[in-house]
């Protein structure tokens, strides 16, 4: 196999399902949008409503059903049903759902969209494909939905004759069409057989005008005998709406009861979402304590619902508030409010409240005669009161909760007393919210990113799951995760109400899921926050060098069985408690030698003590506490310097031991000698109050000090020991208690000062000894004379004026001690070195010897001009600061500076003024946002500092970045004042307070922000690189462009990675690289300046690739094939790059798994050099994005070529050799061989000289075919056949009749009189079999006919396909449920056997069902290659002689159809002039034995090539006239001058008529032909006698009829040699195959490759017959091959392959069509996995392909795998599909012929028919037989009383 044909074989697609969500959630995902849910509490069954969909899921939401149910040809002013004659502007509608509501007790699904004015339809509950009622003709009764909002409700009520029935109410959005907007319609059959028509007309509830009242219907619920809907509106002109609560009695049908009353949410206005609910025993002892909600228990009910702040047009994003509603207050409210009306006492405190919300004038008819009690005598109302009314008040509720986003979603549920919400909002969040005393959110869960949460928030029987729809996605969201906590701590700290510590399970846990949650502290609730907790330890703690058992007080303890033991555990050592009882337990404390060493700088070590309970063989954490075990040799080292007052002090029970020096643990005597105890640190022996404080540097000093408690050291030795030299010095004693050191004296230049610790010692241990001193340095800081006085006072600082520096006063004799003694100020620096003429800014003056204070500055002037000092930043003698004051022009002058002591100072620099002047500005526009980079430039625009410079667009400032030659600042955002269009602002530049430059004839305009239309692709790998192309408006306004990355961590957006636009972008364009990034789901921001705004993105893991084996690629043939994962998942072979050193591998295939690239033809020079082995080797290099993969390096496999020198002795030597050994071995065995040649030499020399002729032929012949093969086809067109025709021939021309089949001709033999009453009927029929009961049942009764034969159910089908064709989704369910039926069969008995044949109307409909599914797939990618294999077989076969009679040909790949002889021929070109192209000649290449037939046909082909088949003239309509000379000669296959061999006639050949080559012949229509009529009577009269007697041959006569005359005038050598040796001619065979082999190739790679398109019908049927194995529980995967092979390749390809006139306008002669048969066995072997055992024997057709073959098997076996992996293809996608090709072929077939031939059938067996419809109980319920005897009235023009 080549290396291209095992690549294309080895590519395989990806797989995509349904898989948890990123937080392990299960999810399920749709492709249009989500609208509705609902939940079967039984089944636990989830339904969804979708646009254009409907889907039917498990709990875990995997999908089971799906039904379309749209696009539908609809217009809003089109009254269905939609028809073309009276809705011509209808057009495909999307359908969305309304409605979905289950009725339960019915087990069916109720459906409405909002096509055909909002009808709705009944569904059956398991199985939502199947439909139980829809009606499109029930008319304006039946418009249940809204465009808008609809919400409803089933429920029971009592019918006229008290009969319970089922009944649905409906809020909805006023319509121009609709009836009532709150209305009740009927979920059983009326009289008529309809259904959701209205039980009563309630006008009543309807407004005079729907662009007065808009109402937006959120929530319905049922409560007792009552209905109520929620929803806003507006009243009268009023823009704001108002949320309403209206009420109506379920029984009452006339709507004599409705009612409204307002609902207030604080400021918050709009109702989005509600639940209906009962309060937690909790949450009603709270409202009842409020006194705002009337008296609640936890019996009654509350009404939750969100509020949005807004209008119907546009909500604020910006608030939202959260209420609740008592049910009981609210029902008090409505009937305070009827009593009000009723009793006449509308007027309450002046104000009329009561009114008709639906009439435009709100007049509210309350009657003035009615005795009070009314509301109360009539709870439902009555038609003698007043109806609809509403209030204009109601109740005003306290919010719960506000929020600062849209609240879109809400669902409350109890747990434990307790009340819990989930609240949804349109961030796509879920926020958990505790509903007790106070409102606590205590946990948000990210869902879908910027997707709206849908209102039907909904939880599962359980209640332990809560289903979360976003847009497209539905979640399956856990209402607690309490498992996730794994510690006590972190389950409290979630502050989840449905969590709990179960402290004898170590679990945090739901209280039910909790074994003794019951029991006293055995389950912890997370909201009293509160573990088990070690509060007190007796003894609170203990020396490590004693320990002892301690006892741990806990709370809360839980009891404990006898059987239940408590573990301690420190570090490794673990044992059981010595004691444990309610509260407390007895541990025994480690040994000492298990207890960690003390930590330095602690005295401590603090010890984990774990306590564990086990019970029942299990070990569970209990709680755990540190216990600290102290170290008293530890306390003594915390403060070296004073080691007993370390030791006493502490926190311990340590004390100090004087005549040991050391630290001990516990008590002792207290009259024990040398002992200091705990906490007695002032009996400590200790040094303390060193003088001097203060000591000088350089300067020779001693310390004094005292000492206390000093007896055990009255005769040792003291010494004292300093830390900055650590030098030893003596100590001198003055009793009783006063000691001084020697002297000393230190030097130290580090730093001013500098702390230094004396210590006592002892025989070398330390006294306490707490003498520090400080030493100081007067020249550190003080570099002046100024800074030196000014030092502190206590240090005795001077300036020496020798020295020049500051010193110790004691160490320089000529002094300066007074600041009017320090020399002049002097100036060094001055910041800035200019300004403005205007001044206003602030010079700084840089110096030293400036004073000692601001007061000391007397003036500073620049120049002449006075600057003013700035007093709060003088800085003492190095720093002044003044404000500058104007000058009249420029100048530059230097700076004085006068203290009050007269001294003055000037600056050795100049101080400039300068005037500046922008000029210009660069760019002349921006953003309304801000953000843009404007460039100022013009002259001396850089004087003062940056902080002086101010940049302002008019009142907008643009903050300064740069401050050089020209200024750059960032403009801001254009304020309020200018919503829209452009802004002209002028551009001034601020220098301090007083200069202002405009820059005049220059403006900066402020345009409109950039617009983002669409940003794609939305997927990157996690490296980043992709180009993401962002397309909208008015990008060349924006400088920075750049595309940001954040990513959720710990519920914030970060901000990560960014990237910059590329530079081939422009004004509605932009591209970028994407960031990188480490998470999946991320917001992509594009940031344009400051507009920017945020996309959602998906990232994935980048691509994983196989590395080179030993990391080398030999290349011996390209193309480069490499492994991978995830190659394509977020890139395509146009943007990944690979690089074999500096030249590109141009990548061709990227799928899931394989990477596929063309290398270079020779190998490239490697790109970077490495000292290694493979120096001289280039690298490969795939970039994907921002990531490169080195896979390693390639190696080009070329031939190595060695020297001539070196190959000649390395191939003459073995040749040598060779020949030596055969001489000698011929020698041996020459006499044996000789006696054996002689005995066969007779038999072969007969047979020689046969077989070297035919094998040099043979050889000749097969070396020129190969060689002539180079001009393949004509690039032409492809004569595809157009729908109709390829449909009648597939269907339809293997029938009987052939062409003449009345479904191609579409002519039906029906008098004009009868065929619009027939058309009729038959549109009946049609509708009679869109009934899915009729149909099966008319199906198995035809079939269960003895003498409905195989044919017929061929040919039922193929009508039957024809009729359903404007419905092929249907038509595709019928065959699935026939499939299941048959496979139901076949599983039975031999599942194998299934589809083998065509014995049933289901396996032709799958044919049928495959060709109508495939036709695109044929002219978009098969046609190509299966119509240049026709082509090239043909062209094949016509190159050598074909026998017209024998139909066998000297080239063809059929042995039985191969000529066995040797024709003489040679080629001949003719100059051919067709009569209509005057005069112009046309080459043709015909064979000299060619009859004159074949050339007619081949001259044909030339002549029309370009013209399809049935275009051209027929064969029998043309002549070929041959002018040799002045005369012409018509041309025929038989005429006078024919060969005559007794009976047999030759056709006449070129050669006969030694027509020569370049000959001339002309194309002649047979009506024009010039010829006598003689010789015309001699050619009729010579086929008149050759039909009657004479027998025809034309190359070979057959070697059985040869001439028995003949036979006996030759010789048996003759005979012998006539019969010759004809399979030497079987490398024919070998040859066309050769040939051809490319061509089968690439039909076979089109046909079985998942490397490109796959047809949505395949992989549909294929995972189909998958399910149904795995459902059937057959594991046995040769079945399933089966089942995919005869259902497709040999059912649809083989039949194509054998049949090219079936997709082609094209001929199939004979012999080409005996090849084509061969390949088609070929691939029929190659879709079976049995093995076929060659053998010498086996037919040639066999083992022509026989090397093949493998190949071919595991091209097939690939391509059903990689079927398998492919994504899944929906029963939406497939009924799209589907619904398409109805929609563009189905007017053009022959339907109503279809039809009529199908009532053929039923007219035959109508009595089997008629009963089989009349035991079945759904056919009776539908009327279907008495429907069926009307249309065969109609149709065979009879009267019924039917």
């Amino acid at each position: 196999m080549s290396p291209w044909a095992w690549m294309f074989c080895a590519l395989a697609a990806f797989c995509l399902g349904f898989k948890p969500g990123a937080d392990g959630y299960d999810e399920f995902t749709s492709a249009t949008n989500l609208l509705h849910l609902a939940i079967d509490d039984t089944t636990e069954q989830v339904y969804v409503g979708a646009v254009n969909f409907l889907y039917q899921l498990t709990p875990d939401l995997q999908e089971e059903k799906k039904a379309a149910t749209g696009p539908e040809r609809d217009h809003p002013k089109c009254v269905p049903p939609i028809k073309t004659s009276t809705c011509s502007n209808a057009v495909p509608t999307q359908n969305y759902n309304k409605l979905l509501l289950i009725d339960k007790d019915r087990k069916r699904l109720v459906i409405c969209g909002n096509i055909f004015k909002g009808i709705c339809s009944l569904r059956q509950l398991n199985d939502i494909s199947a439909i139980e009622y829809e009606n499109v003709n029930g008319g304006e009764a039946t418009f249940v939905a809204s465009n808008q909002s609809t919400v409803g409700l089933i429920t029971l009520m009592n019918n006229t004759k008290n009969e319970l029935k089922p009944v649905m109410f409906v809020g909805k959005s006023f319509e121009t069409y609709a009836n009532a907007i709150v209305s009740t319609r009927t979920l059983s059959e009326n009289e008529q057989g309809h259904l959701f028509e209205l039980v009563q007309d309630s006008s009543a509830v309807k407004p005079d005008s729907h662009l007065q009242y808009r109402h937006d219907f959120k929530f319905s619920f049922e409560d007792g005998n009552f209905v109520y809907f929620l929803f806003s509106r507006t009243d009268g002109a009023q823009e704001e709406p108002t949320t309403y609560i209206s009420r109506i009695c379920i029984s009452d049908v006339f709507y004599f009861s409705y009612i409204e009353m307002v609902l207030k949410c604080d400021d918050c206005n709009l109702v989005q979402a509600a639940y209906i609910s009962h309060p937690g025993e909790k949450l009603a002892q709270h409202m009842n304590r409020s006194g705002l909600y009337g008296t609640v228990t936890s019996q009654d009910k509350v009404l939750f619902a969100v509020f949005n702040r807004g209008n119907l047009k546009t909500t604020s994003s910006d608030k939202s508030a959260f209420c609740m509603f008592s049910l009981k207050q609210i029902n008090e409210k409505i009937e305070e409010y009827r009593e009000i009306c009723y009793s006449s006492k509308e007027m309450k405190e002046k104000n009329e409240i009561i009114y008709n919300p639906y009439k435009s004038d709100g007049s509210h008819n309350c009657p003035k005669d009615l005795n009070k009690g009314q509301a109360k005598a009539y709870p439902c109302s009555g038609e003698h009161l007043p109806y609809p009314i509403a209030s204009r008040e109601g109740i005003a509720a306290t919010p719960l909760q506000h929020y600062d986003t849209n609240l879109s979603a809400i669902a409350v549920t109890v747990e434990n007393d307790h009340t819990i919400g989930f609240l949804g909002n349109i961030k796509g969040e879920i926020h958990k919210v505790f509903l007790d005393n106070e409102t606590d959110d205590y946990q948000t869960v990210y869902m879908t990113p910027n997707s709206k949460v849908n209102s039907d928030l909904i939880f599962n029987a359980k209640r332990d799951h809560l289903y979360v729809m976003t847009e497209k996605k539905i979640t399956r969201l856990p209402v607690e995760e309490c498992n996730s906590y794994k510690s006590c701590n972190s389950c409290i700290a979630s502050r989840d109400p449905y969590c709990g510590w179960c402290v004898i399970e170590g679990i945090c846990s739901r209280k039910m899921h909790c074994t003794k949650a019951a029991q006293k502290d055995h389950w912890l609730w997370s909201l009293n926050k509160q573990c088990p907790t070690v509060i007190h330890a007796d003894p609170q703690n203990m020396s490590r060098n004693a320990p002892a058992p301690v006892q741990l007080n806990i709370e809360p303890f839980p009891a404990l069985t006898d059987q239940d033991q408590i573990q301690c555990s420190v570090n490794n050592f673990k044992g059981f408690s010595l004691k444990h009882s309610t509260g407390y337990v007895l541990c025994e404390a480690p040994p000492i030698n298990q207890i960690a060493a003390t930590p330095p700088g602690q005295d401590y070590i603090d010890i984990e003590v774990n306590l564990k309970i086990v019970s029942g063989g299990k070990t569970i954490d209990f709680t755990r506490t540190n216990y600290s075990f102290y170290d008293c040799n530890a306390a003594m080292t915390l403060s070296p310097n004073i080691p007993c007052d370390s030791c006493v002090r502490s926190k311990w029970t340590c004390h100090w031991d004087i005549s040991e020096h050391t630290c001990k643990d516990g008590h002792t005597k207290g009259d024990q000698l040398n002992i200091v105890q705990s906490k007695m640190a002032q009996n400590c022996p200790r040094f303390e109050n060193a003088l001097p404080l203060l000591i000088p540097v350089n300067e020779t000093a001693n310390i004094s000090f005292h000492g206390k408690n000093l007896n055990f050291y009255q005769n040792k030795k003291l010494v004292i020991v300093d830390n900055l030299v650590r030098k030893t010095l003596g100590v001198n004693r003055n009793p009783p208690d006063m000691f001084w050191s020697e002297n000393f004296k230190f030097s130290y230049d580090e730093n001013e000062t500098r702390i230094v610790h004396f210590v006592v010692q002892a025989e070398g241990k330390i006294i306490d000894s707490k003498l520090d001193v400080t030493l100081y340095n007067c020249g550190y800081s003080h570099k002046d004379c100024s800074l030196c006085l000014s030092a502190n006072k206590t240090y005795e600082c001077i300036w020496c004026k020798t020295l020049k520096r500051c010193v110790y006063k004691r160490h320089c004799d000529d002094v300066i001690d007074m600041t009017d003694q320090c020399p002049f100020p002097t100036i060094s620096q001055l910041d800035p070195i200019n300004g403005p003429l205007e001044g206003g800014i602030l010079l700084t003056i840089k110096g030293s010897n400036l004073g000692t204070s601001s007061d000391d500055i007397r003036e500073i002037k620049v120049g002449n001009a006075v600057c003013n000092q700035v007093a709060e930043q003088y800085s003492i003698s190095v720093r002044v600061v003044c404000e500058l004051n104007n000058v009249s022009n420029s100048q530059h002058n230097f700076v004085h500076i006068q203290l009050k002591n007269n001294k003055n100072g000037t600056s050795k620099s100049r101080f400039a003024y300068i005037d500046p002047n922008p000029t210009h500005i660069t760019p002349v526009q921006g953003i309304n946002a801000g953000g843009t980079s404007l460039t100022i430039s013009g002259e001396n625009l850089n004087i003062g500092r940056q902080e002086d410079v101010k940049v302002m667009l008019d009142d907008i400032p643009c903050t300064l970045m740069a401050f050089n030659e020209s200024l750059i600042c960032i403009t801001g955002p254009l304020n309020g004042t200018v919503k829209s269009g452009d802004k002209k602002c002028t551009v001034f530049v601020h220098y301090g307070k007083f200069t202002k430059k405009a820059i005049e004839n220059y403006h900066f305009d402020y345009v409109p922000n950039p617009v983002i239309h669409d940003v794609y692709p939305q997927r990157s790998i996690y490296s980043g690189g992709r180009n993401i192309t962002v397309t909208g408006q008015g990008f060349n306004a924006v400088q920075k462009r750049i595309m940001k990355v954040k990513v959720m961590e710990n519920g914030q957006l970060v901000e990560k990675n960014e990237t910059e636009a590329l530079q081939n972008s422009n004004n509605s364009m932009l591209i970028f690289p994407s960031p990188p990034a480490n998470q999946k789901n991320v917001c992509i921001f594009v940031i344009l300046d400051n507009f920017n705004e945020n996309r959602t993105f998906e990232y994935v893991e980048d691509p994983v690739f196989e590395c080179f084996k030993n990391d080398v690629f030999v290349l011996k043939q390209p193309p480069i094939l490499i492994k991978g994962k995830c190659l394509n998942a977020a890139m395509t072979p146009e943007e990944v790059k690979a690089y074999i050193g500096t030249e590109e591998c141009k990548v061709t295939t990227l799928s899931v798994k394989d990477f596929v690239c063309t290398p270079p033809e020779k190998q490239p020079a490697p790109k970077r050099v490495k000292r290694d082995a493979n120096d001289d080797l280039p690298e490969f290099v795939v970039k994907m994005g921002f990531r490169e993969y080195c896979l390693g390096k390639v190696k080009y496999d070329t031939p190595a070529q060695l020297p001539l020198g070196l190959i000649l002795p390395l191939v003459l030597i073995p040749m040598l050799l060779i020949i030596g050994v055969s001489i000698y071995c011929y020698r041996r065995k020459s006499q044996q061989a000789e006696r054996e040649y002689k005995k066969i030499q007779l038999q072969l020399e007969s047979l020689e000289e046969s077989v070297r002729d035919r094998c040099k032929k043979e050889f000749t012949d097969l070396v020129t075919e190969m060689e002539d093969h180079s001009n393949d086809l004509n690039d032409v067109g492809i004569p595809f056949l157009d729908y109709k025709t390829y449909t009648d021939r597939v269907f339809f021309l293997p029938s009987k009749d052939g062409e003449n089949d009345v479904m191609i001709t579409g002519k039906l033999d029906i008098p004009e009189a009868r065929r619009h009453s027939v058309e009729i009927a038959l549109n009946q029929f049609s509708n009679l079999l869109n009934s899915k009961s009729f149909l099966i049942d008319f199906i198995h009764t035809l079939e269960s006919q003895k003498d409905f034969s195989a044919r017929e159910k061929v040919y039922f089908a193929s009508l039957l396909t024809i009729a359903l064709h404007g419905k092929l989704e249907y038509y595709t369910d019928i065959m699935r449920t026939l499939l299941l039926e048959l496979m139901e069969q076949y599983v039975a008995k031999n599942p194998k056997l299934m589809l083998r044949r065509c014995e049933t109307v289901v396996e032709r409909m799958l044919s049928n069902w495959m060709s109508i599914c495939l036709y695109q797939f044929l002219k978009d990618t098969a046609g190509e290659p299966l119509y240049k294999l026709f082509k090239g077989l043909k062209h094949q076969v016509e190159k050598g002689p074909v026998d017209a009679e024998l139909k066998k040909a000297k080239y063809t790949l059929n042995d039985t159809g191969l000529l066995g002889e040797d024709v003489e021929y040679h080629v001949l070109t003719l100059n051919v002039i067709a009569q209509e192209d005057v005069g112009e000649s046309m080459p043709v290449k015909v064979l000299s034995c060619d009859s004159i037939t074949q050339v007619k046909e081949k001259i044909l082909d030339q002549v029309y090539r370009n013209v399809p088949f049935s275009q051209r003239p027929a064969l029998d309509s043309v002549v070929l006239e041959w002018r040799p000379g002045s005369t012409g000669q018509i041309l025929s296959d038989l005429d006078v001058t024919s060969e005559r061999d007794g009976k047999w006639r030759r056709l006449n050949t070129l050669r006969h008529y030694n027509v020569r080559d370049f000959s001339t012949l002309i194309l002649v229509r047979s009506s024009h032909a010039q010829q006598p009529d003689d010789h015309q009577q001699i050619i009729h009269g010579e086929k008149s006698g050759l039909l009657e007697e004479d027998r025809r041959w034309h190359l070979v006569r057959p070697a059985d009829e040869v001439d028995e005359s003949k036979s006996k005038r030759g010789s048996m050598k003759e005979k012998e040699r006539t019969k010759a040796i004809t399979e030497i001619y079987l490398t024919r065979l070998l040859s066309v195959k050769g040939t051809l082999q490319q061509f089968v190739d690439n039909f076979f790679q089109s046909i079985l490759s998942t490397n490109q398109f796959i047809p949505t019908a395949v992989k549909y049927y294929f995972d189909f017959l998958d399910e149904q194995a795995r459902k059937n529980e057959i594991n046995d995967e040769e079945t399933i091959h089966i089942w995919k092979t005869n259902s497709l390749p040999l059912r649809f390809w083989v039949n194509i392959l054998k049949n090219p006139h079936f997709i082609f306008d094209v001929k199939v002669n004979e012999v080409v069509d005996a090849s084509l048969s061969v390949i088609a066995q070929t691939l029929m072997d190659a879709c079976t996995k049995t093995e076929y055992k060659l053998s010498r024997d086996s037919p040639s057709n066999k083992l022509l392909y026989a090397r093949e073959i493998s190949t071919y098997k595991k091209m097939v076996e690939d391509y059903y795998r990689g079927i398998r992996q492919l994504v899944q293809v929906s029963d939406q996608d497939m009924n799209t599909h589907l619904a398409e090709v109805s929609r563009a072929h189905t007017d053009k077939l022959n339907t109503m012929v279809a039809l009529h031939q199908l009532y053929q059938y039923t007219n035959k067996y109508y009595d089997e028919i008629i009963n089989a419809l009349e035991e079945d109980q759904a056919a009776q319920k539908m009327q279907l037989s008495v429907r069926l005897q009307q249309i065969a009235a109609a149709l065979e023009n009879k009267t019924t009383d039917l």
